[in-house]
């Protein structure tokens, strides 16, 4: 059981299931721990890096908000397409605001070891774009994520604050 709650249907738990086992999988985080760890010690490009860190990190926060999606199966496509590009752009602004971290914080403040994927040779948003276009580009994530929320039905909008302010916070945060 997935869930604590015995009340959520089994095909709802079977649903869930899934989710998360693609999202862990070879087309999510296992895959692109993959690409990572090959491509340790080589330059990616700016999409590489990008299509890599959708299935690490994207895919465990994309699982995440389409779970709960998935217990509410009143809601339709458009939920999920909003809810999905949503997902997606925090997922990934996540990973920008990170590889910014790694440069700018220290290891205390970060609760691992500031500036790892330099001396691993790791391709990350800074050394590709520089710290000031990484940032532009974690901010645009963040618009594009509160835009997607945007673009839900209205009473579902209306119940999106909590994901708006976790956009605004994945951005803006110091560790």
């Amino acid at each position: 059981m997935l869930t604590a709650d015995a009340a959520v249907p089994a095909a709802v738990q079977a649903r869930l299931c899934a989710l998360l086992a693609r999202a862990a999988g070879a087309d999510g985080m296992a895959g692109g721990q993959a690409v990572d760890l090959q491509a340790t010690g080589s330059t990616l490009d700016i999409d590489a890096l990008g299509a890599m860190h959708r299935r690490k990190t994207g895919a465990l926060l994309k699982a995440s908000v389409l779970m709960g999606l998935a217990c509410a199966p009143q809601r339709g496509d458009d939920c999920a397409a909003a809810l999905g590009a949503y997902a997606d752009a925090i997922g990934l602004a996540f990973q920008v605001v990170d590889d910014l971290l790694d440069v700018s914080a220290d290891s205390a403040t970060l609760g691992k070891t500031a500036g790892k994927d330099a001396r691993q040779g790791k391709s990350t948003f800074v050394s590709l774009l520089g710290a000031d276009a990484a940032q532009q580009l974690a901010q645009r994530l963040r618009d594009d994520a509160l835009g997607a929320l945007d673009a839900l039905p209205a009473p579902v909008r209306a119940r999106s604050a909590r994901l708006a302010e976790l956009a605004r916070r994945i951005v803006s945060r110091s560790h």
